[in-house]
C-alpha cells in the first residue's frame, strides 16, 4: 500500500494532482444535485476541498499557491474573453439603467460591509471574505486574497469568511426574489412583455413611387438618407436581381430591404409604398421565392479578414451577391458596410449559386478550422494581464503603490482583448465550448485549492459564537441590496419584474437564481438582463474588493 500512501500522502507534485483532480472530482458530480430545484455546480468543489482539508489531507504549500494562482489567473482571463464583447455595448440603450441600478446593488452591499465592519467589530480582511461568499464572487475573493498577500496579512480569515457564508448567499437571493414576487408582484406583472430590440434586423418590401429618386443609384440613395438599410433583391419586369452599389431605381421597382423596424416609416417616405406582406415568418423559403437565386450562410474562417470592415470586400459589386444580415454569437447584426467582421460570424449571403462559391473561397467557410483552439491568443493575453496586474499605481494618501494583482489585470485585459481584439486583426475567437471549458478548469482548479486551504480551522469556525455571527451578517448582505434595490427598480423605475429579476441575479452573479428565475418567469427577459449586467457587475466587486483593502487596511 505504500504506492497509495505515497499517491495521496506524501508531499510531491504527483500527489498535488491527484489530490486536486480527486477534490475537483467529487465536488463537480455532488455539485450536479438539485435540492428544492437549486444545484452549486462548479462551486462545489469549494465545499469537496474544505471537507478534504478538515480530514486532514494537504498537499505542499509551494504546490498549492501555484496551483491556485494558475487556476484564478485562467479563469478571470477566460471570463474577461467572454464578457468583454458585450462590456462596452452593454451601457446602450436601455442597459444604462439596468446597469446603473445593478451599481447600486454592488455600492449598497460594500458600504454595509463597511459599516459593519466598525459596528460588529469584525476585520476588514474577515469582512471582505465575507461579503464575496455573500455575493457568491469568487473572482473579488481572489483579488481580496492577492491584495492581502501584497501587504503581508493572513488571507486565510477571507476563505473562511467566504466558506461559511457562501451556501446562504446562494439560497438568499432566491429568498428575496421571493418576498419582492409575494409582495410587489400582481399577476399581470408576471406575464410575458415583448420588448423592442432596435438592433433586429426587419425585412420589408417597398415600391418605388417617389419621383425624387427615380433614376438614382443604390449609393446615392444611401447619400440621401441616414438611416441604415441594406437592398437584398429588386424585382423589375418579372426578373428578380441583386442590386450593387450602381444599380440605378425606377419607378415601380420592388424592393426587398433590410433595416430595423424603426425605420421602416421613414423609408416608406423615401421609396414611396410599403407592402403588407410579412416577410419576418420564421417559415419562409427565400430559395422558393427566387429559384434563380441561393440564400446560404456562409461563415468567415479567414484569419485575415478579423477585424476588417464588411464594406471593404466589395462583395456586392465583385460577385454579385448581397450579405443580408449576419449572426454573431447568436445575435443578429444588421449587415452594414462599416461593420467590423469577426472569425466565426456566420454571414447570409444571397446570389447565383457560381458567385456563392466564390464568395465561400473570400470568406473561408471552413467550418472545422475553427474547432481548433488558439491557445497563442490565450497565453499572451496572461502574460499581459499578469503584466498589467503588476504596475504599482500610486493613489494619493497612500503610502506604498497598489497593484491590480493576479485578478484585476488578467480580467481587465481579457475584457480589453475580447472587446478590441478583431479591430486590431487579433484572431481572439474561440467557441462557447472551449471558453467554458477554460473557465471550468481554472474556477475548479481555484476553488479545490481554496477549499483545502481553509478547511483546516473551517467547521471549528462556523460552530462558533464567531462564525454565526458571520454567517448572519453574510446573510444580510446578500438579502438587504437585493430587496432594497429591487423593489427601487420595480416600483419606482417601472422596470418589468423578469428584467428586474435578471439585473439582480447578474449584480450577485448568481447563476443558481437566474436558472430558478428562467424556471418560474416567463420569457428570455430575465437571461438578457443577467446578461446585460454582469460584466460590469462582475468587473466592479473584482476591482472594489481590493480597492476597500488597500484603504481601509
Amino acid at each position: 500500500m505504500d504506492w497509495l500512501y505515497s499517491l495521496f500522502v506524501e508531499h510531491t507534485a504527483l500527489q498535488a494532482l491527484a489530490v486536486l483532480s480527486l477534490i475537483s472530482a467529487v465536488g463537480l458530480g455532488l455539485g450536479k444535485v438539485r435540492i428544492l430545484g437549486v444545484s452549486l455546480g462548479v462551486t462545489f468543489v469549494f465545499f469537496a476541498g474544505i471537507l478534504a482539508g478538515h480530514l486532514g489531507l494537504e498537499i505542499d504549500p509551494q504546490m498549492l499557491t501555484y496551483a491556485e494562482s494558475f487556476g484564478l489567473v485562467v479563469f478571470v482571463y477566460a471570463l474577461g474573453l467572454q464578457v468583454g464583447p458585450g462590456f462596452f455595448s452593454s451601457f446602450r440603450s436601455g442597459g444604462v439603467r439596468l446597469n446603473m441600478l445593478a451599481v447600486g446593488v454592488v455600492l449598497t452591499g460594500t458600504l454595509m460591509a463597511v459599516l459593519g465592519c466598525f459596528l460588529l467589530d469584525i476585520s476588514m480582511s474577515d469582512m471582505m471574505g465575507i461579503l464575496c461568499g455573500a455575493t457568491t464572487n469568487t473572482p473579488a475573493l481572489g483579488a481580496a486574497q492577492q491584495t492581502l498577500k501584497q501587504f503581508g496579512l493572513d488571507a486565510s480569515g477571507a476563505a473562511l469568511g467566504c466558506a461559511v457564508t457562501y451556501p446562504l448567499g446562494v439560497v438568499g437571493v432566491i429568498l428575496a426574489i421571493l418576498v419582492l414576487r409575494k409582495f410587489l408582484t400582481r399577476p399581470q406583472d408576471l406575464q410575458e412583455k415583448e420588448k423592442e430590440d432596435v438592433n433586429k434586423p426587419y425585412i420589408a418590401a417597398f415600391q418605388v413611387h417617389n419621383p425624387a429618386i427615380f433614376d438614382k443609384n443604390i449609393k446615392e440613395l444611401g447619400d440621401l438618407h441616414y438611416a441604415k438599410f441594406v437592398i437584398s433583391r429588386l424585382w423589375r419586369d418579372g426578373k428578380v436581381t441583386i442590386p450593387t452599389s450602381d444599380t440605378v431605381v425606377r419607378e415601380g421597382d420592388r424592393l426587398l430591404v433590410i433595416t430595423s423596424e424603426k425605420n421602416a416609416p421613414t423609408l416608406t417616405v423615401l421609396f414611396g409604398e410599403q407592402e403588407h406582406t410579412d416577410w419576418n415568418k420564421e417559415d419562409i423559403d427565400w430559395n422558393a421565392i427566387d429559384s434563380q437565386l441561393i440564400s446560404q450562410r456562409i461563415v468567415v474562417t479567414r484569419p485575415e479578414l478579423n477585424g476588417k470592415k464588411l464594406g471593404s470586400l466589395h462583395l456586392r459589386n465583385s460577385y454579385g451577391v448581397n450579405i443580408t444580415r449576419i449572426y454573431r454569437s447568436g445575435v443578429q447584426l444588421l449587415a452594414t458596410a462599416g461593420l467590423r467582421l469577426q472569425l466565426g460570424d456566420r454571414l447570409t449571403v444571397v446570389g447565383e449559386e457560381a458567385a456563392l462559391h466564390n464568395v465561400e473561397k473570400v470568406l473561408g467557410n471552413a467550418v472545422k478550422s475553427l474547432k481548433e483552439p488558439n491557445l497563442v491568443a490565450v497565453f499572451i493575453g496572461i502574460v499581459l494581464g499578469l503584466m498589467v496586474g503588476a504596475i504599482p499605481i500610486f493613489l494619493p494618501g497612500m503610502s506604498s503603490p497598489i497593484k491590480l494583482g493576479l485578478a484585476g489585470g488578467p480580467i481587465i485585459v481579457g475584457i480589453l482583448i475580447g472587446t478590441f481584439g478583431p479591430r486590431l486583426h487579433m484572431i481572439t475567437y474561440t467557441t462557447r465550448s472551449a471558453n467554458l471549458m477554460l473557465r471550468s478548469l481554472g474556477l475548479s482548479l481555484y476553488l479545490a485549492c481554496l477549499g483545502l486551504d481553509a478547511g483546516e480551522h473551517f467547521f471549528e469556525t462556523v460552530f462558533r459564537p464567531e462564525g454565526l455571527l458571520w454567517v448572519g451578517t453574510g446573510f444580510v448582505l446578500t438579502v438587504v441590496p437585493v430587496l432594497v434595490v429591487g423593489a427601487v427598480a420595480f416600483r419606482w423605475m417601472k422596470t418589468d419584474f423578469g428584467s428586474t429579476v435578471g439585473m439582480l441575479c447578474g449584480s450577485m452573479a448568481n447563476p443558481m437564481a437566474l436558472n430558478y428565475a428562467n424556471d418560474t418567469l416567463p420569457g428570455d427577459n430575465p437571461s438578457v438582463a443577467y446578461a446585460t449586467v454582469y460584466p460590469l457587475s462582475m468587473f466592479l466587486r473584482v476591482i472594489i474588493a481590493q480597492v476597500v483593502l488597500m484603504f481601509l487596511l
